[in-house]
């Protein structure tokens, strides 16, 4: 490889494609410039997705490299700091003091290191909440735009009251999105499954995430709550049980919930596979 030529190299990752260029050219890093041209796109399971792309230029035999002008900058940095320090011991000689003798300086305790400590958790959950939101929302948004989709996207977080989870709701807001909820909230079930699926895989751990279109699901179990409480009336009025319509199983969760805490009936699943309902029964 001749001073100034350059080659290009493309790979999955932007690192990859270096790699794949020093290897090739019989290089070392230190020896070639980088200049990257495209960085890449994981797209949407592999939908869209593209390599990423770098040039690498051998650099001239005059030009220092990285190591060496590391190597020039901490040998200056060094020469600073030992002048400073003559410098300050120079300055903490005391007029009263006789010659050669150093008056005493007070030096600052160290911070407490439970403080130090606490404020790193503290810090290291919010960025992983940072690292979540913004990753959630691009997968999102690249599904929206490959669909054609024009739509905003509200990010919020929502509190568990059954227990300590906290899921990441996704809320998306247009006009003319009900064919993302589908038939009994089927799509948009799919969705949701899609985004946690590959949010899971790339940081390599289970998030609790939640995607909704235009608030469906909030009015979704309003609606179920009330229902359920209607025919439990029912049921108790008659004495007979009451089944609901086939319904998916985070529906039917909801139905459970709203009765499990009535004094008459309770509620059971009955069915298989698609045709699986909640049955209300008198206790």
């Amino acid at each position: 490889m001749n001073e100034g030529q350059s080659y290009e190299y493309n790979a999955k990752t932007v690192e990859a494609a270096v790699d794949e260029g020093l290897r090739q050219l019989g290089v070392s890093r230190e020896e070639i410039e980088i200049e990257v041209i495209n960085e890449g796109s994981r797209g949407i399971l592999g939908i869209g997705a593209s390599d990423a792309l770098v040039r690498l230029t051998r650099r001239d035999a005059d030009e220092p490299t990285e190591a060496q002008a590391r190597d020039d900058g901490e040998e200056e940095e060094s020469g600073v700091e030992a002048r400073t320090e003559a410098e300050e011991t120079a300055e903490i000689v005391s007029d009263d003091a006789p010659t050669g003798v150093s008056a005493s300086v007070d030096v600052e305790p160290d911070p407490d290191p439970t403080e130090d400590t606490q404020l790193g958790i503290d810090a290291e959950g919010d960025a992983d909440d940072a690292e979540l939101e913004d990753l959630a929302f691009d997968l999102l948004n690249q599904m929206l735009v490959h669909l054609g989709i024009k739509a905003e996207i509200e990010v919020s977080w929502q509190e568990n009251p059954e227990d300590s989870d906290r899921a990441l709701s996704l809320n998306v807001v247009g006009e003319d999105l009900g064919f993302l909820i589908g038939r009994n909230g089927e799509t948009l079930s799919s969705m949701q499954y899609l985004i946690r699926l590959m949010v899971n895989q790339e940081l390599h751990r289970w998030k609790n995430i939640v995607i909704d279109i235009d608030g469906y699901k909030q009015r979704r179990a309003e609606q179920l709550s009330q229902l359920a409480h209607r025919l439990a009336e029912q049921v108790v009025a008659t004495g007979r049980p009451a089944s609901l319509e086939p319904m998916p199983p985070n529906e039917r969760r909801l139905v459970h919930i709203a009765l499990r805490n009535h004094e008459r009936v309770y509620t059971a699943s009955t069915g298989e596979d698609t045709r699986r309902k909640v049955q209300i029964l008198l206790k």
